[in-house]
């Protein structure tokens, strides 16, 4: 009797061991998946900042292009 439960308790471990390595696993995978995914969100958060202050500096020109227009109209008058 005694033999019989040694041996489900090692078939128990056995398969519990197993079954922790398996969820690990792909607890692993899905860890690699998210961080794959952060790293192309932080690529495009990047070159979204790049663009912006493309933008500004281009604002920034274009409005000091106004200012001159503006300052060539008044001395006109």
């Amino acid at each position: 009797m005694t033999g019989a439960i040694v041996a489900i308790v090692i078939v128990f471990i056995v398969v519990g061991g197993i079954t922790t390595g398996v969820v690990a696993h792909f607890r692993l995978q899905r860890h690699r998946a998210d961080a794959l995914a952060m790293a192309g969100y932080r690529k495009l958060a990047e070159e979204a900042v790049a663009h912006q202050q493309a933008l500004h500096d281009r604002l920034a020109e274009l409005n000091a292009r106004v200012g001159a227009v503006e300052q060539l109209l008044r001395s006109v008058e």
